[in-house]
């Protein structure tokens, strides 16, 4: 039986939660968040958007039913670090390829279980986001406070150029009718799938792509990625965005993508004091009056007043939980983007409509 290697949780505001270690030896540190979602894990844990947090998983068991390579949402593990109250070394699912313990070692993610994670999401709600470091190395809490002093604020940090593609790729359906140009803030793998199930060829662009070299691409329309940090703090990208929307082709963007298009039509965006991290969030669809169950992960979201006086933009949806805005379109051209995932993966698949509106929206222009 392998011994079991101790473990300790450091918050920025000085709690500690002492645990056992899963996954590397070592330590880690980042904004520390929660996601509420029950199943997916291994899907939450590839997604770009989380890359720089340490991610606590509210679900009690993590790790159960193993992982699956078709189950990920980029080529490797994004997260920081991970918390769970149990974690699982064995799994029981016939179709897992091998277990959680051995990616995240693979990935060299370090993690601490055996925690009361109930008491810490409930110590984060209550005192708001922080930063916060795990260590399955060093004990010495004073050295551990200097190191997670050195850890930036999420607030103005700019982390797509971490994830995003270094070079262009293509994904092209066999009865492809539409050429989308995705620019890469950050992508899960299931947008471009999406994409490509609905007959687009997609094209993948480095976000600091030029508009020149997209625009070469002669897309139908363009795609804005989901990605992590802050939107405020990539102003090369919203001027490309800005650039993309006089172009006056459709465009969808999804999470950072839709912060950034806010922010380049003359929106701010604001810090949340906790963001959204599930796969069970509610939202209003305010054009159809329909609810929709979501796949949720951000912690910016765009300023509600800075769109009050907007009259070329119209909010669309809004979440149920605090109304936030999660959804806006630009009324005089085909552009719209949402706060949450319609792709999911984790989640529901309640949003899925959305990709269809994007591919009407193109056959309207291509046919205008």
């Amino acid at each position: 039986m392998d011994t079991i290697q101790a473990a300790v949780l450091l918050l920025e505001d000085g709690t500690v939660f002492n645990g056992k270690s899963i996954g590397k030896i070592g330590t880690t540190g980042g904004e520390i968040a929660f996601n509420t979602g029950m199943t997916g894990y291994q899907e939450v844990f590839t997604d770009p958007s989380y890359f720089g947090q340490i991610l606590i998983m509210t679900s009690s068991h993590i790790g159960n039913y193993g992982v699956n390579s078709e189950e990920i949402e980029s080529d490797s593990i994004k997260i920081a670090g991970l918390v769970t109250k149990k974690f699982s070394n064995g799994f029981s699912r016939s179709a897992a390829k091998g277990s959680l313990q051995d990616l995240m070692e693979t990935n060299e993610t370090v993690g601490i279980s055996d925690i009361d994670t109930r008491a810490l999401v409930r110590h984060i709600r209550n005192k708001g986001a922080m930063n916060a470091i795990i260590s399955s190395e060093e004990f010495d809490l004073e050295i551990l406070k200097q190191k997670l002093a050195s850890i930036p604020s999420m607030e103005g940090l700019e982390l797509s150029s971490k994830v995003s593609t270094n070079i262009p790729y293509e994904v092209n359906s066999e009865d492809s009718k539409y050429k989308v140009a995705l620019i890469d803030f950050g992508v899960k793998k299931n947008i471009v799938r999406c994409l490509a199930d609905r007959a687009c060829h997609v094209k993948v662009f480095p976000m600091n792509t030029s508009f020149a070299e997209i625009n070469a691409f002669k897309p139908d329309g363009f795609m804005l990625s989901n990605g992590p940090g802050d939107p405020s703090a990539m102003e090369s990208s919203i001027e490309l965005v800005k650039e993309i929307v006089n172009s006056n082709k459709p465009v969808f963007g999804i999470c950072l993508g839709h912060q950034i298009l806010g922010l380049s039509q003359g929106l701010k965006t604001e810090k949340m004091f906790n963001g959204h991290r599930g796969i069970n969030h509610p939202i209003k669809n305010l054009k159809t009056g329909k609810g929709e169950i979501t796949s949720q992960n951000h912690g910016f979201v765009i300023s509600k007043e800075s769109i009050e006086n907007q009259s070329e933009i119209e909010v669309t949806h809004i979440h149920l939980n605090d109304g936030t805005i999660a959804g806006i379109e630009l009324k005089s051209k085909l552009v719209f983007s949402v706060q949450y995932h319609p792709e999911a993966s984790a989640g529901p698949h309640d949003s899925r409509y959305l990709f269809d509106q994007f591919v009407n929206n193109m056959h309207q222009s291509k046919n205008q």
